[in-house]
């Protein structure tokens, strides 16, 4: 019997020849009916096939499968599958039924006929079988997404890119990310990345093969995607959102394409919900990178829908996002609905929580006693290092919090398997504790001696193995504090010298942080970075060389061939200085200012009206510290663009300012050293009326003591030039604010500012002096002032340890001939 319609229409053809055989009409008859029973059943088929795909419930698809389980092939059940799958697709998250279909008995039937008949399904339907049981939430160990793995596994070769970026992904979100076939796909994938012309089978390939390629593999990647990128006029938001998470896979800041999936998020706001930003927001943190322009986007839509984020985990996200950009009277609305949901919480989300809540300032302690108790019982529970340590360092931050036995003991306990920044919470912790005296028991002030020795014993020795700087360098990104600084540094220096040779222009960004953070004059590090950075000035992005910048602007350091290092570094700067954001070229400028230049299209940029007036609209988004320290660094560069440049007529504008911050953050405090200090000088001077103290200076530098001497080295007093003096406690600070308001000194005379520096002024164990001081001496001596600069190092020393030696000290200083 024919087995297909086309096998029937030959054969009749072949009997019109034999029609003259009798016998032969019977047997033209059967094949008529075979044909039309063919012909039916290829029709059945395709129509069941149209009926499937045309299902728009779920229980359609189960009673049609229902009804015609001994007829459906492989095709068949491959579209049942990706149809149920879409349907849910369709749904918002909370109307999902995943369990319902899961649990029904025509999805086991569809279960078992697709294991069945998954060696005949073709190369695209296996695959595409495989994502769909996946995305309806299957057991990774389920037995039908094993036989489909198998299956593809034996296809690899033969799978288009568009299925091999499919079956990627189904390994990656079954975790199988370091598997061998993981990397049988990406050596496919380094065979036929130049052939790959689609951004969004590009994008899949790099976020699932991302934890087993190579360096040079994974910078193939970024010019591919760089590229693609470019050449498309739309690219779609979920693309651009796998490429900033391969850079978080590879822990890279690649600036080029963050810029680019930066401005797709910002032409996608349709795509930004509250789980869109919040990723947003964390991708950024975690590389280092942040736009003002999506911060105003973000805030302004989640203000808006504020109301509509109700359940305990969206919540969060909401608290955390927009809790830093909100003003107060939001951020303690959302205080008091956070209360409410505590006990939905995970251990790593009470974590984050606390943090925000004691860097935001909160005072709630009713919610900071209910957060100690669930972290106290999570601590107890927990058997993750990294979890642990997490937990003791947010327990430290809390308002009357005590260490208690069983935190020792729980420390103790993962030590051995802690890395540096586990043994920083810890030891951080221990030392907050230790200052607030709040180890009360003897006991439980011996236990924390032996672990604090055993953290500084299991420091050194990551630090003396470590053979790999990028692996070190990861490990010290969230390395800081006490701890840090008085234990760990001097060995983190050695280690770095030991791998010097492998400071590259990949990792000399992260090299100059560690530097910064270490606050070390060690020329010969700084010498390398300044060489590498030369070397390779063009494949640093400009926003790198900002912070290479601002390392050795700070440490006062001049590398060799320092004109070469700078003016190679701000001309990079200035032919990219649309890659900054306003508040990021104030403090460009600022970092140039303090060594010493003012390249004049960034001033001009920077001191423009609608320059200014774009920062106040940036700054709204900022976080308070980061507001202050670019009000700052804008007030700091104007004082000098007016004192070092006076002919690009720049006015000076932060009167105000400087007396709000004056009046309002801060006030100038009369030490019991500056009261000693005074006294002698008095007694050199011949009278307190021969000197001042803490004095404002025009453009408010405030200066430990100020006095005149004349030609002939003689005081003059105050009283007699006719200077009146606002006794406020001994401190004088309205009456030099202005040039208009200062009276002219006689011929001869010499107005001397006298500093004390302290351990601030200078580099981690060195005598030289930081950039910060060294400006405001340069700026002092343009005011007119002679400048003594006193550093403790030397005021303390044996050799200073009498009155007389002091005053014999002063009387030096003061008197000697310039």
């Amino acid at each position: 019997v024919a087995k297909t319609p086309e096998m029937v229409i030959i054969f009749l053809d072949t009997l019109k020849t034999a029609d003259r055989h009798n016998k032969m009409l019977c047997l033209r008859q059967v094949c008529l009916f075979t044909l039309r029973h063919c012909q039916a059943r290829t029709l059945s088929n395709d129509l069941l096939l149209s009926q499937i795909n045309s299902c728009t419930h779920e229980d359609e698809v189960f009673s049609l499968i229902g009804r015609n389980k001994a007829r459906l092939s492989e095709k068949h059940v491959g579209s049942a599958l990706n149809v149920l799958w879409q349907l849910q697709k369709k749904r918002p998250l909370p109307l999902r039924t995943s369990n319902y279909i899961k649990n029904h008995s025509q999805f086991l039937t569809l279960h078992i006929l697709a294991k069945n008949k998954v060696e005949h399904m073709e190369n695209e339907v296996v695959v595409d079988t495989l994502y769909s049981i996946l995305r309806l939430n299957v057991e990774d160990h389920d037995s039908l997404a094993g036989a489909l793995v198998t299956e593809a596994w034996k296809r690899l070769e033969r799978l288009s890119l568009p299925a091999l970026s499919k079956f990627a992904l189904c390994l990656y979100k079954q975790h199988m990310h370091f598997s061998p076939l993981i990397g049988k796909i990406a050596h496919i994938v380094d065979m036929k990345l130049d052939s790959i012309q689609d951004i969004r089978i590009l994008s899949v390939l790099m976020i699932s093969i991302s934890d087993v390629i190579s360096q040079s593999f994974r910078d193939r990647l970024l010019q591919k995607a760089e590229q693609l990128l470019g050449a498309e006029d739309e690219v779609r938001f979920n693309y651009a959102k796998r490429i900033a998470l391969f850079l978080q896979n590879v822990k890279l800041t690649y600036h080029p394409l963050l810029e680019k999936c930066n401005k797709i998020f910002l032409k996608s706001a349709c795509h930004l919900d509250i789980h869109n930003i919040s990723l947003i927001f964390g991708l950024y943190e975690q590389l280092g990178f942040d736009n003002a322009e999506f911060r105003l986007v973000a805030k302004q839509l989640l203000s808006e829908s504020i109301d509509d984020y109700n359940d305990p985990e969206t919540f969060t996200k909401l608290f955390f996002t927009l809790g830093p950009m909100a003003g107060p009277k939001v951020r303690e609305r959302m205080v008091s609905i956070l209360h409410r949901h505590l006990d939905n919480y995970h251990v790593l989300q009470l974590v984050k929580l606390t943090q925000y809540l004691v860097l935001l300032r909160c005072h709630n302690l009713e919610l900071f006693d209910k957060l100690k108790k669930l972290l106290f019982g999570f601590l107890k529970s927990s058997v993750i290092p990294a979890d642990i340590a997490a937990i003791i360092r947010v327990m430290a931050m809390l308002p009357s919090s005590q260490v208690e036995e069983i935190i020792i003991n729980k420390a103790t306990a993962v030590l051995p398997q802690c890395r540096l920044p586990h043994l920083n919470c810890i030891a951080t912790a221990l030392v907050k504790w230790n200052h607030y005296e709040q180890l009360h028991w003897q006991n439980t002030s011996e236990l924390c001696a032996k672990l604090l020795q055993k953290l500084n014993d299991c420091g050194f020795q990551r630090l003396q193995k470590a053979n790999n700087l990028d692996l070190l360098l990861e490990e010290l990104t969230y390395v800081n504090g006490e701890w840090f600084e008085e234990v760990l540094c001097e060995e983190t220096m050695a280690t770095c010298q030991r791998l010097i040779d492998q400071v590259t222009w990949a990792n000399v960004l992260q090299f100059s942080f560690l530097l910064i953070k270490t606050n070390r004059r060690c020329v010969l590090l700084l010498d390398r970075i300044a060489s590498v950075t030369v070397q390779n000035i063009d494949k640093i992005h400009p926003f790198e060389i900002y912070f290479i910048l601002y390392l050795f602007s700070i440490l006062n350091y001049d590398p060799p061939a320092n004109e070469e290092f700078f003016e190679n570094c701000i001309q990079h700067l200035i032919s990219n200085l649309s890659c900054f954001e306003t508040h990021h070229l104030v403090l460009l400028g600022h970092v140039l200012a303090v060594a010493g230049y003012f390249p004049p299209i960034l001033i001009k940029m920077i001191f423009n009206v609608s320059f200014l007036s774009k920062l106040d609209t940036q700054l709204e988004v900022l976080s308070d510290t980061s507001k202050q320290k670019v009000h700052s660094c804008l007030m700091k560069l104007n004082r000098a663009v007016c004192l070092e440049c006076p002919e690009l007529h720049i006015p000076w504008f932060h009167e105000r300012y400087c007396q709000h911050v004056l009046f309002k953050g801060t006030s100038l405090v009369i030490n019991s050293l500056r009261q000693h200090v005074h006294r002698m000088l008095a007694e050199i001077l011949g009278g307190s009326h021969y000197t001042r103290i803490s004095v404002l200076t025009p453009y408010y530098y405030e200066i430990d003591f100020e006095c005149i001497l004349d030609k002939n080295k003689r005081p003059l007093s105050y009283m007699a030039q006719n200077i009146l003096l606002d006794d406020l406690e001994g401190i004088h600070l309205r009456y030099d604010i202005k040039d208009a308001r200062r009276k002219a000194l006689p011929p001869g005379a010499q107005r001397i500012a006298l500093e004390f520096l302290d351990p601030k002024a200078f580099s981690k164990d060195s005598c030289h002096m930081k950039g910060e001081s060294a400006v405001k001496k340069r700026h002092l001596e343009m005011l007119g002032y002679r400048v003594i600069q006193i550093p403790h190092f030397e005021w303390n020393s044996m050799v200073l340890s009498t009155k007389d030696a002091q005053l014999e000290y002063l009387k030096k200083h003061l008197y000697e001939t310039q």
